[in-house]
């Protein structure tokens, strides 16, 4: 029995997590909810308790109590992290070339420009890299040129003539320099520049179009997806976030146009958090993303909640995707643009020791908070209701943008 003969409510509920730009293996994200989910389950007075699933994809089962009803959630967790990691290979140099391409298509574009008329928060976050690895070889560069200045002065001093002097020297600069930017990256799972500086290039690689071995891969998680709607459940959820937001939108949008979706079947609905979407629908060759955005946009048969908060600078928070991308269609039903609210849904402690841990709190809507309002994600993916019953009625945050914003906005090559 579907959840849509039901009045929404559920009792066996299928999700699927597709995280963003992420190289960790897919248990961090099943820790990550066991931890958090109990610290709020314990907050909010219900009941929640995490079980292997059997079955060759990653995931975990959620078997809980909330409002009175029992729920079981099977959570799967669509994994592209191999796929990160290969884009994360490149040496030294070759980020650096990465940086100087990336930069010029954001620039070239104009789509950096028009990117900060939404929010300064992402666009700082994404220069923050280029800024960040600049500074790298500004210091490589003034060590090398300091062992110079040491070894012609030592010369003068001793009056020591060495054959080759100047290539001997210039050789242990260039070396001094290239072991400084070594162990700047040594040291990059603090500083996140290069991980940053290879999420945008990899975003920008193809000046917005999808690259063929993640498209294929996006494809496998349509079929996931697919096959769920056929199953004897109540919902099928499927949560994209970060960058996984707008995986998801092609990924849905391509489901729905080729008619998988059974018209007695589940509900389907798409919840997307701290969505970065227009640094891609911004970009000129991202026909595709800014045709499904406009379409998924349109649908009856999904619901689609995005949720960010101000708070978070690394998302484009109450930024309407389909609205700024400038592919609103006239019948526009989607996406409802709520706020987490970490000001408000997070103790005045809690949010001042969050509050410049950024990549954490872009993290935030995956765990517990003090004072959950409308937004709960335990709710959500374990909960009772259906996302399109749980926010019924609900109107749009008062603080939402919807200015079209891009310089490209055709659908078509």
């Amino acid at each position: 029995m579907t959840s849509e003969r039901d009045g929404g409510r559920v009792r066996r509920r299928r999700v699927f997590y597709l995280p963003g730009y992420d190289p960790i293996p897919p248990r961090r994200y099943r820790e990550l909810y066991r931890r958090e989910g109990a610290t709020q389950a314990a907050l909010s007075g219900y009941e929640l308790d995490l079980q292997p699933r059997k079955g060759a994809r990653y995931g975990w089962r959620v078997e809980g109590v909330q409002d009175g009803r029992a729920v079981t959630s099977d959570i799967e967790v669509l994994v592209w992290s191999d796929i990160v990691r290969d884009s994360m290979s490149h040496g030294i140099a070759a980020t650096y070339a990465q940086m100087v391409r990336t930069a010029w298509i954001y620039l070239s574009t104009g789509a950096l420009r028009r990117l900060t008329w939404l929010r300064k928060g992402p666009v700082i976050a994404a220069l923050y890299p280029v800024g960040m690895l600049l500074g790298q070889a500004a210091l490589a560069v003034l060590v090398g040129w300091i062992v110079v200045r040491v070894a012609t002065r030592v010369v003068a001093l001793t009056g020591l003539q060495a054959p080759l002097f100047g290539i001997v020297v210039a050789c242990a600069a260039l070396g001094a320099g290239w072991a400084v930017l070594r162990w700047c990256r040594a040291r990059d799972g603090k500083l996140f520049a290069y991980y940053l500086m290879h999420d945008y290039a990899h975003a920008a690689r193809d000046r917005g179009a999808t690259p063929p071995e993640l498209a294929a891969r996006m494809a496998r998680f349509t079929d996931a997806i697919a096959e769920a709607l056929c199953a004897d459940v109540d919902e099928v959820l499927v949560v994209g976030h970060s960058s996984g937001a707008h995986l998801a939108v092609s990924i849905l949008a391509d489901l729905l146009r080729q008619g998988r979706r059974p018209a007695d079947g589940p509900a389907l609905s798409f919840l997307s958090l701290g969505q970065v979407i227009p640094m891609i629908s911004f970009l000129p060759e991202a026909y595709p993303l800014r045709a499904d955005l406009r379409y998924l946009s349109a649908r009856d048969d999904i619901t689609w909640v995005d949720v960010t908060a101000p708070g978070d600078g690394c998302a484009f928070a109450l930024c309407d995707p389909v609205a700024v991308s400038g592919v609103a269609p006239p019948d526009q039903r989607w996406p409802l643009v709520l706020s987490a609210a970490f000001t408000q849904t997070l103790r005045p402690e809690t949010w001042k020791a969050l509050r410049w841990r950024f990549f954490r709190l872009h993290f935030q809507y995956l765990c517990a908070f003090d004072r959950p309002g409308d937004y709960d994600y335990f709710r959500i993916t374990a909960g009772p209701l259906t996302l399109g019953d749980r926010f019924a009625g609900r109107k749009p945050s008062a603080s939402r943008i919807t200015r079209p914003a891009s310089g490209h906005t055709s659908r078509a090559a």
